[in-house]
């Protein structure tokens, strides 16, 4: 139950069911649910995803910052929380590109987004050359995230938590992949979703480890709903292949 003398801020962040040993708390639920749905919409490639997705990042930033705002008694994930403002930020450009990319579809080739159901690009594979950038920008960001965030816990430290070793590196690992598997959606790459799927075998322990329940229970269904997702882009990719005019627009949406 939310402490005396909380703000409608505070309770609406601290409100929770107690289940056993573990809290489920509300916010971080429904952000959840709300991301899964971005998720399903981001599979079917529609520009809904995108401000769907912004709204769930909104409640899950408080929500991993809910200590810092005196409503929450669980460790602040740092990584987590910011990746929140990357995703809203990588969501607006994201929203702009498929909203661009499907008036130009739509005008060169009227009948080429109905075909497929609404969907505003038509997804490719990344170069070689894209794929090694995403590998050295992920590795070399993790250490510069790792070392940030135990710069931040060494400037205000919690006297009631000792992080181990292994906690920045994760909460790192996690901030870096999540950013840039959502540029790599945007960008439409098949191989965003398997980043999710590097990001979901890190995310899930640490989930479970930190408190966030909710968060890790995602994380394993997140994980299996990618696997799928991947094989509707895939899928798709090959449609566009086959097809004279979709090679053609799937080079532009690129």
């Amino acid at each position: 139950m939310p402490a005396e003398g909380q703000n409608l801020f505070q309770e609406i962040i601290a409100a929770h069911l107690q289940i056993g040993p573990y809290a489920l708390y509300w916010l971080e639920a429904v952000g959840i649910l709300i991301g899964v749905v971005s998720a399903y919409l981001g599979m079917k490639r529609w520009v809904w995803a995108w401000p769907v997705g912004i709204s769930a990042n909104i409640m899950l930033f408080a929500v991993y910052l809910g200590a810092l705002f005196g409503a929450d008694e669980r460790i602040p994930l740092f990584g987590q929380a910011g990746r929140q403002v990357f995703f809203i930020v990588t969501s607006i450009y994201g929203w702009w590109r498929w909203t661009q990319i499907k008036r130009e579809r739509t005008a060169a080739e009227p009948g080429a987004v109905g075909s497929e159901g609404g969907a505003a690009i038509v997804p490719r594979w990344a170069t070689s050359r894209e794929r090694l950038v995403v590998a050295g920008v992920w590795l070399g960001g993790t250490v510069v995230a790792h070392q940030a965030f135990v710069t931040l816990w060494a400037a205000a430290p919690n006297p009631y938590w000792q992080p181990q070793w292994w906690y920045f590196w994760s909460d790192s690992w996690i901030f870096v992949g999540s950013m840039l598997a959502t540029y790599m959606m945007a960008r439409g790459w098949n191989e965003f979703w398997l980043a999710w799927i590097a990001v979901d075998l890190v995310g899930v322990p640490l989930g479970f480890a930190t408190g966030y329940v909710p968060t890790a229970v995602m994380y394993i269904g997140y994980g299996a709903f990618v696997l799928y997702g991947f094989t509707q882009w895939v899928a798709a990719t090959r449609r566009a292949a086959a097809t004279p005019t979709g090679s053609g627009e799937r080079v532009r949406a690129a």
